[in-house]
């Protein structure tokens, strides 16, 4: 799709927003359905049916997804998406262009979010054998 053809495409929808406002809010849902059998959650993605179960590190074996990887996975489509559309409104070919325009430069640390206290993080690495070891991640 080119610049010209999306702009077709949200011309209309874009005019039918100005003329009533209230038209452009839209109310997103999702339902679930708890398994009666496994600690897990069935979601209907629109495209298909996803079982969410429980992240390997928190008791799950890996068989089933892990709602957080689904979570961040909806946030990276969404700014993918969102992104292209951007690019393809502007004309602008390659999404690099983009973002050198913008001089965004991705962030070089690697952040962990982890919301155990100090002493438990220590202890959990002495247990998986991990204390002082330069090849755990951390």
């Amino acid at each position: 799709m080119d610049a010209e053809q999306l702009r077709e495409i949200q011309r209309p929808i874009k005019q039918r927003y100005r003329d009533d406002p209230d038209a452009a809010t839209i109310t997103l849902r999702a339902e679930g359905q708890l398994s009666e059998s496994e600690v897990a959650c069935s979601v209907a993605t629109g495209q298909a049916l996803v079982e969410a179960g429980l992240h390997p590190a928190t008791g799950g074996d890996g068989s089933l997804a892990c709602s957080g990887d689904m979570l961040l996975q909806a946030l990276v489509a969404c700014a993918g998406v969102t992104l292209r559309s951007v690019a393809t409104n502007r004309g602008i070919d390659e999404i690099r262009e983009l973002r050198e325009a913008a001089r965004y430069r991705p962030a070089r640390d690697r952040f962990k979010i982890s919301l155990l206290p100090r002493r438990s993080r220590a202890r959990r690495r002495r247990r998986s054998g991990c204390a002082g070891s330069s090849s755990c991640v951390r």
